[in-house]
């Protein structure tokens, strides 16, 4: 994350989770049925032909749900229940892409939804700040896409490829030497994943408080948008999704009619507007959920509302929080209360 502009994505170590919810026999199943995970909390999973994507039965939100009901805490648990019954990103991990991309895909298709992930692993990632980290080099990150091509397979899935990496470019947080590689990098990640049957690829594309699509549009072409399905924008930030729909379409002329998705986690009372310019992104107060994830959007260009960011993780390490990427259980019922 850098100032107000970037993703304030969550650092992606989830530790072949994916791999172990089939291991534990907890994939959901499909129409709707109530499932229970191993351990999490009694979920169902959204009507397909609204939205597609598919619930994780053991997120940390379905396990937050179990604790509050064992603790008695009913009221809680409601709210909760609001984060874990909507489909969320699975950002995949530095150690075992293959294993949790293979994972989470084959719950997914077992419950005939589409799997969600999220791919956050370039070098120099996040510039040292919150989320700082990524692969070793370049070719550290081509082997980590070829196992994450290689556990998706042909199953469905819709892929949001590296938040802030061409953004950070152009603002000038990632150092200059690095952007000929980078832009290699994310050209051949959509050129791999594309080449699978049934994946779709969105490119981040920042959000509607960074700058003007001006300045974004040549360096996404640079980095393949044109090979992609589209872009995302918002991700993992507080624009309302009217603001990330105008500013997406803006985008879209620039880039051949480029469809694209919007995150709508936490959108629901819009951006933070108090307090230090450059931390409003950081777990901010009084946000709120937004729209669900659906595929019935506002606008035709729009193919997707996503929850990328997965509501209840934390920012970083400020006003209170803890690492970056870890649940935050008491922040989780503040969006929940404050949502429709």
């Amino acid at each position: 994350m850098y100032g107000t502009r970037g993703a304030g994505a969550r650092v992606a170590a989830v530790a072949a989770v994916g791999a172990a919810l089939l291991l534990a026999g907890c994939s959901s199943g499909g129409g709707g049925e109530d499932e229970r995970g191993g351990s999490g909390g009694r979920i169902t999973q959204q009507p397909k032909a609204s939205d597609p994507f598919w619930v994780n039965p053991d997120g940390n939100a379905a396990r937050q749900v179990t604790a509050y009901e064992k603790a008695g805490r009913s009221a809680e648990a409601d709210q909760i229940r609001k984060i874990a019954e909507q489909p969320t990103g699975e950002w995949i991990g530095p150690e075992n892409p293959e294993a949790e991309a293979r994972g989470f895909t084959e719950a997914a298709e077992k419950a005939d939804r589409t799997a969600i992930l999220v791919l956050y692993n370039i070098p120099h990632r996040d510039c040292g700040q919150f989320s700082q980290g990524g692969a070793a080099d370049g070719n550290a990150y081509r082997a980590w896409i070829d196992g994450v091509a290689r556990g998706i397979g042909d199953r469905h899935t819709t892929v949001v490829l590296e938040p802030d990496a061409v953004l950070h470019m152009v603002d000038g947080c990632t150092p200059d030497q690095f952007h000929e590689e980078r832009y290699d990098l994310l050209k051949g990640a959509i050129t791999e994943l594309k080449a699978l049957r049934n994946t779709k690829v969105y490119l981040d594309a920042g959000n509607a408080g960074w700058q003007h699509p001006d300045e974004i549009f040549q360096p996404l072409r640079q980095a393949g948008v044109g090979q992609a399905d589209g872009f995302a924008v918002n991700v993992s930030n507080f624009y309302s999704t009217e603001d990330s729909i105008a500013y997406g379409k803006q985008l879209s002329a620039k880039v051949g009619g480029k469809h694209f998705v919007v995150d709508t986690s936490r959108n629901g009372n819009g951006p933070y507007t108090d307090g230090d310019p450059q931390q409003r992104w950081c777990n901010p107060p009084d946000r709120a959920l937004g729209e669900p994830p659906t595929t019935k959007t506002a606008d035709p260009l729009v193919d997707a509302y996503l929850w990328v960011k997965r509501p209840g993780e934390s920012d970083g390490t400020c006003k209170g929080g803890p690492k970056a990427g870890q649940w935050w259980a008491d922040y989780a019922l503040k969006l929940a209360a404050a949502s429709k």
